[in-house]
């Protein structure tokens, strides 16, 4: 069920004779329709977005901007924005062939209130229908982009999906944390391309690989003559981001004289260029990543509380592979068809063994590791998986649950989900391997092949 608030059906009125503004008013508002007259075009054009759920009925004849022209230009806005022209009598002609250039219907002087009634309730249908079909069209992008950058079907995994689809929509501020080569950025990435900002720029700026002489330029921009060397003005990335998001990765490596200037920035949303005094507005969103937990960098004293409160808006989890272990052979898979692709090579199939040997193992590096191993497996190079150590303290139980699991996992994903030639392969009963899945939360349908 949907979230979103229908937004309000108006009815822009254009004449530039008075009488005729308030006739129309009376007759709209009588029939319990919303209606805004404006004797002045361009007025009404400032109205005109493609999120706009109302209509346009515009005179053609008008002093100024005539109402071919304002058409025009809210066609340019919207090419599917409903548009009624009203023209006297000798305007027929020009009206038809107006309906070829985009109008949606006319209406001659003098009309009845009953044929202005129905016409805008036709075009608000129309237009209701072209703003639902968008909505439906976001929602099955934002889903394809979505699960197209963060593959994986452990639950972990679909809730990660569902909370970025449900935060694209908003504009709220997001901090992501997950360790190192846990694919904060993708997660970054997919948040952007699914949310409205998707066409406009993504900046992604590595506050650990920023120079802290030249961080402050490198973000808000300098005027010529600001500091020696600075010859001419430079937009910062803030500026550059203009309508898009800002992606403010190892947010933790921020020095602490600039974690201020930040703060600011992202509280008022201007900066001021180094060497001016003019501040400039910024229309941009805020994506911040940390692999560190940033309320243990607000104890030690590292990093500001009020910039965490700032940022903390909104906050994800990217898991670890450990986390995820029967995603982990799919994903395998996945990545050497990435490979061989990238290295014009053919995709090499990935036997049962390997597939059992990379989901038993650890990877400490997470997708960045795996990534490396799928790499060296299509470049033919000798391949290192012996499966490691798990971490000390943890119980035996659970580090031999952990191995069964993944065991299952990846003869599964082997089988595409057969179950008859898993418990084959794995030498078990078929009552015994449903137990088993059942145990640790495995289903078929997490293995079998997408359609």
């Amino acid at each position: 069920m949907s979230t979103e608030t229908a937004p309000t059906e108006t009815i822009l009125f254009v004449d530039d004779e008075d009488h005729l503004r308030l006739a129309a008013a009376q007759t709209l508002q009588l029939d319990g329709l919303e209606a805004r007259c404006f004797a002045d075009p361009a007025e009404a054009l400032t109205h005109i977005a493609r999120d706009f759920a109302g209509v346009l009925v515009t005179d053609i004849r008008m002093p100024g901007m005539d109402g071919q022209e304002l058409m025009r230009r809210a066609l340019e806005i919207d090419p599917e924005f409903p548009v009624i022209l009203v023209t006297g009598h000798g305007d027929i002609e020009l009206a038809v062939n107006s309906m070829r250039d985009g109008a949606y219907d006319f209406l001659e002087k003098p009309f009845a209130p009953a044929r202005l009634i129905s016409g805008v309730r036709r075009a608000l249908d129309k237009r209701r229908l072209t703003m639902e079909n968008r909505r439906l069209r976001r929602q099955v992008g934002a889903r394809d982009v979505t699960e197209s950058r963060l593959t994986g079907r452990s639950d972990v995994m679909v809730r990660l999906r569902e909370r970025i689809r449900a935060i694209a929509a908003t504009e709220a501020d997001v901090l992501i944390e997950g360790a190192t080569g846990t694919g904060k950025e993708v997660a970054a990435r997919a948040l952007a391309r699914a949310s409205a900002r998707a066409k406009m720029p993504f900046v992604h700026i590595n506050c650990a690989a920023l120079p802290p002489e030249w961080i402050e330029s490198e973000l808000f921009g300098h005027e010529a003559g600001a500091f020696p060397g600075a010859l001419r003005t430079r937009f910062g990335k803030f500026e550059f981001a203009k309508g898009g998001t800002i992606f403010l990765d190892e947010i933790e490596s921020m020095p602490q004289a600039m974690q201020a200037k930040l703060l600011v920035a992202i509280q008022n949303r201007t900066i001021t260029r180094l060497g001016s005094n003019d501040p400039v507005q910024l229309d941009i969103r805020i994506i911040a990543a940390s692999k560190r937990n940033l309320e243990e960098e607000v104890r030690e004293g590292r990093f500001r509380a009020d910039l965490l409160y700032r940022l903390n808006v909104v906050r994800l989890y990217v898991p670890t592979l450990a986390e995820r272990r029967e995603d982990i052979p799919r994903l395998f898979v996945t990545l050497v068809g990435e490979a061989a692709a990238r290295y014009k090579l053919a995709t090499p199939e990935v036997p049962h063994h390997l597939l059992t040997a990379v989901a038993a193992r650890d990877w400490p590096g997470n997708v960045r590791e795996l990534r490396n191993m799928a790499d060296r497996f299509v470049l033919g190079l000798d391949l290192d998986i012996a499966p490691e150590g798990r971490a000390e303290g943890q119980a035996l139980a659970n580090q031999i649950a952990a191995h069964e699991k993944a065991l299952i996992a990846a003869s599964l994903a082997a089988h595409g989900g057969s179950l008859k030639e898993t418990y084959e392969a794995l030498g078990l009963s078929r009552k015994t391997l449903y137990e088993k899945m059942q145990k640790h939360g495995l289903s078929r349908a997490q293995f079998m092949p997408e359609k």
